[in-house]
């Protein structure tokens, strides 16, 4: 029997191919589907017509130099707060995951209490309290130690993660070797963790792009307290332009995004194929 009729078999017996009843079935389960989201999206745009958003006076604010210079500012302020966050959470994080992996209790037991702490604390009430407290002058301050405090918990228990997939055979080898726990931790474990937890860790970092927007609560000059300001000193015949507001800076927030994504997809690729370049020491 030749290879293509057994790959065949085995897929047939895997998955059941469809039959023409079930595609065509599947195919009005399509076009229902967009019927309904077209229908949705319709209502939507009606509702906002009605109320004047898409009016022309709604969006000229947006024609004007300073108003444009704000965004960008805005723009500039929030990858300001996010680039010390994912630093700093980074750093804490690995420093929180290598005292809860530790040998030591007095070590171990610390940092253990407070990953879990931080993960259970609202970080929203997190950025208040250390605005409030510490840091009313310097709200940027309390974004990015709020920020750090929360995802850097979170980052440890990643890394932490990642660290203890690494098979048992290499901690043993690594210690045959004559190494030390650090050495092993940082030629022989994170190495070969940092290829696994690298999507789990850039995720996060996603999120701690996303929560910079809790800024504008401290009146840090993030992108979304602009957004309001832009909003609270335009006033049009249908009213403050909030929704237009929003439909400008909800695409930039999902631009930054997709860039930090395409970024961690060419770093992963890089990766990849430097680790595939390696060839093994002769026997």
């Amino acid at each position: 029997m030749s290879t293509g009729s057994t790959r065949s078999m085995q897929a047939s017996v895997l998955y059941e191919v469809p039959g023409p009843r079930t595609r065509r079935r599947y195919q009005l389960f399509g076009v229902l589907a967009a019927a309904v989201l077209a229908g949705l999206g319709w209502y939507v745009y009606d509702a906002l017509a009605s109320n004047g958003q898409f009016d022309p006076a709604m969006w000229a604010p947006f024609e004007y130099t300073t108003v444009q210079q704000r965004i960008l500012d805005g723009v500039r302020d929030t990858l300001t707060a996010f680039g010390l966050a994912a630093l700093f959470s980074l750093l804490w994080g690995a420093l929180l995951a290598t005292g809860r992996l530790s040998d030591h209790r007095w070590l171990r037991w610390p940092a253990t209490a407070l990953i879990e702490f931080f993960r259970a604390m609202s970080l929203l009430v997190m950025i208040f309290a250390l605005y409030q407290a510490v840091f009313s002058a310097q709200p940027m301050y309390a974004l990015v130690l709020g920020l750090t405090l929360y995802n850097g918990a979170v980052q440890a228990e990643i890394i932490r993660s990642g660290i203890q997939a690494v098979p048992r055979g290499q901690h043993e080898a690594a210690y045959a070797l004559g190494l030390r726990k650090s050495q092993v931790m940082l030629t022989i474990l994170l190495p070969q963790a940092v290829r696994s937890m690298l999507p789990a860790m850039i995720g996060q970092l996603v999120v701690t792009l996303k929560d910079t927007s809790l800024g504008f609560l401290i009146t840090y000059t993030e992108l979304l307290y602009i957004g309001k300001l832009i909003a609270n000193n335009t006033s049009t015949p249908h009213g403050y332009p909030y929704i237009p507001v929003i439909m400008v800076i909800a695409p930039i927030y999902i631009l930054l995004c997709l860039a930090l994504t395409a970024l961690a997809r060419w770093i992963e690729s890089r990766g990849r194929r430097g680790s595939n370049r390696r060839t093994p020491a002769a026997a």
